[in-house]
């Protein structure tokens, strides 16, 4: 224990969450984050002048920083695994197989590949174009710029420098256009055995394409969880390729997704 907390006290911390505010940015399928004080200070005061605050919250499972369950897709009427979705979910309880609540807390290796980066040189741009597909050669090159490894179970996160439009809803969501790995770069990921993939966009995959077909490949044919909205700027500007990624998400019984608050230590 105490060889433990020594590692984390010399070690760099880096969030690479979000914030969440009213008007912060929401993919148009799920609900707005939505907040207000119930409770003012004030409001109530005991005999010794102490009072409280406190507020109410309404968002959706898959709205700013979060993590998808495998249940999140399904494709053909099948879940991961080959279950049939149907017999599985109502709208009071949510799914029955493969739920966010079921997701142990994450402590595993994570790597960063800064494909706005690699994508950019020489020209230097600051973040990809909307539709710029990330393919198996810029996974390679990213791999190679920070030599580094993938290994089976690792966090693999995918910089495409769209963080930095966080704070412009409508410019970060961009009528759902955005870049990211298609088809042949989702198995690319797949094949390596990773246990997550995420990326600072909203969708992760190159969007827009009604079928999502990196979401159906990684979570409902390879049981590989996706993380969206992640703000990895620090990171890379730190160049920190290799890190202990740490996250959990909350046990919302039956859910498709959830909020996270990554760290990753380094």
């Amino acid at each position: 224990m105490e060889q433990l907390l020594a590692a984390i006290q010399s070690a760099r911390i880096y969030d690479l969450a979000q914030p969440y505010y009213p008007g912060m940015p929401h993919h148009p399928n799920h609900p707005p984050f939505l907040f207000g004080l119930n409770k003012k200070h004030g409001d109530y005061v005991a005999r010794n002048g102490a009072s409280s605050a406190s507020e109410g919250l309404t968002l959706g499972g898959h709205v700013g920083t979060h993590i998808d369950a495998l249940c999140h897709f399904s494709c053909g009427g099948q879940l991961y695994g080959g279950e049939e979705a149907a017999g599985l979910q109502t709208y009071a309880s949510g799914l029955q197989r493969h739920t966010v609540d079921t997701i142990a807390p994450i402590l595993r290796r994570g790597v960063l590949l800064d494909i706005a980066t690699q994508a950019g040189m020489p020209s230097g741009i600051d973040a990809l174009p909307a539709d710029f597909e990330i393919t198996p050669e810029h996974l390679d090159a990213a791999v190679d710029a920070a030599q580094v490894e993938i290994r089976p179970g690792d966090v693999v996160l995918l910089r495409t420098g769209w963080a930095r439009f966080w704070d412009d809803a409508a410019r970060f969501i961009a009528q759902v256009h955005g870049p990211g790995p298609g088809v042949a770069g989702a198995r690319w990921l797949s094949s390596r055995g990773i246990f997550a993939a995420g990326s600072d966009t909203v969708a992760f995959e190159k969007v827009p394409d009604s079928n999502m077909p990196v979401h159906v490949h990684l979570l409902v044919e390879n049981g590989i969880h996706i993380v969206e909205c992640l703000n990895l700027e620090q990171l890379a500007a730190e160049r920190r390729y290799t890190f202990l990624f740490v996250a959990a998400p909350l046990k919302i019984r039956g859910g498709t997704g959830s909020p996270i608050r990554p760290l990753a230590i380094a």
